[in-house]
């Protein structure tokens, strides 16, 4: 594919591999983006919108977004910081996955148990710029400089490895679910900022032409984003209980209300978080509601 086939269209980069890689295919999916991405190609173009997906490291990606000719990106939170693109380009949207923090941790049975102890000795990470921003505050409070200043040393791959080999005191890394770093023998001691995959676009548009369909996919990825966090609750309550039921279920703005042919009943819709929905059914039960149900969202837009 070559640089001709491109003109024109919008430039999308999404994570060629890692954590964020299947989720943003789903998000695509759910966007009505179709493409068809061959082996070992790391540019594809969309079926059915003049966009272009482009594949790139996470890494890599603020940078194209900011100073390229990208339109539109996913990465992560943490990956914008780090690279110091956050004058360059605009999180356009959270996204709700991806999400982890990056901390600073310690062998577990180790004498260092604070960031305080831990300054002026070697830290080990993938994240040199936020560790070393990190840990010159620390320096700063504890009056460190120079060869008393604590030295961050940057690995690309294996962090949790370095104390136990005996390259570092500590490390700054992303932790998820926390398996690998207890595996290791590490504990937290601090987090230095929770991260989760981000939209991004340039803060100087590249294409003025392309404006209409960068908020055409802008709004579609929050529909779906926005039907991955809530679901349909319907139910019946007395009207005499209305008013405790929709302190219940208030809806992103309002309820929709419906009277029913059984006098004094009426029908209730509400949009309602997922993370809630076993508490929020008990408390409509314990209201008076009955024939509650609940639908999940494939998309939407609110």
């Amino acid at each position: 594919m070559n640089a001709d086939s491109l003109d024109g269209r919008l430039l999308f980069a999404i994570p060629k591999k890692g954590r964020l890689f299947d989720k943003c295919l789903s998000i695509l999916a759910g966007a009505d983006i179709k493409f068809r991405r061959h082996d070992r190609l790391d540019v594809c173009l969309v079926q059915n919108h003049p966009i272009a997906l482009v594949f790139l490291p996470a890494s890599d990606i603020p940078s194209f977004v900011g100073k390229g000719n990208v339109d539109l990106g996913i990465t992560g939170h943490d990956v914008i910081l780090e690279s110091q693109m956050q004058k360059h380009v605009i999180e356009e949207l959270r996204l709700g996955f991806g999400k982890c923090a990056l901390q600073v941790q310690v062998p577990e049975a180790g004498p260092i148990k604070t960031v305080e102890d831990l300054a002026g000795k070697r830290v080990v990470t993938s994240f040199e710029v936020l560790a070393g921003e990190y840990f010159g505050k620390v320096d700063e409070r504890q009056q460190l400089t120079g060869e008393a200043a604590t030295k961050i040393e940057y690995v690309g791959g294996s962090v949790e490895a370095a104390c136990a080999l005996g390259l570092a005191d500590g490390i700054v890394d992303l932790v998820e679910s926390g398996d690998t770093m207890r595996a290791a023998g590490l504990h937290a001691i601090a987090t230095v900022l929770e991260t989760e995959a981000v939209l991004i676009k340039s803060r100087i548009p590249k294409h003025e032409s392309h404006t209409d369909l960068i908020n055409l996919v802008t709004n579609r990825i929050k529909g779906v984003v926005a039907a991955s966090k809530y679901a349909i609750c319907q139910y019946n309550v007395p009207r005499e209980k209305l008013s405790a039921a929709i302190a219940i279920t208030p809806g992103r703005r309002a309820p929709t209300i419906s009277p029913l042919e059984m006098g004094g009943w009426v029908g209730v819709s509400s949009m309602v978080e997922k993370k809630k929905v076993a508490q929020i059914m008990d408390e409509l039960v314990a209201t008076g509601a009955e024939d509650i149900l609940v639908f999940n969202l494939d998309n939407c837009r609110v």
